[in-house]
């Protein structure tokens, strides 16, 4: 299964999701107007990020079943 590209793919996706958040969460902590907008800016990304992992996983159940 980690020699499919899919799940490499996939796993890279999760993996971003979870950097990206942690990102918009340090910056939260800042306190600064210019943190916080920062921030909105990672939490937006990260949800676009979490609809692609969520749209791969879907793909690799569906390829995995069979199609």
């Amino acid at each position: 299964m980690t020699s499919d590209p899919l799940f490499i793919l996939l796993a890279l996706v999760m993996l971003a999701v979870v950097v990206i958040l942690g990102m918009g969460i340090a910056n939260m902590g800042s306190g600064t107007i210019e943190g916080a907008k920062k921030s909105n800016k990672y939490m937006q990304l990260r949800i676009a990020a979490q609809a692609l992992a969520v749209v791969l996983i879907l793909l690799f159940l569906w390829v995995r079943s069979g199609g």
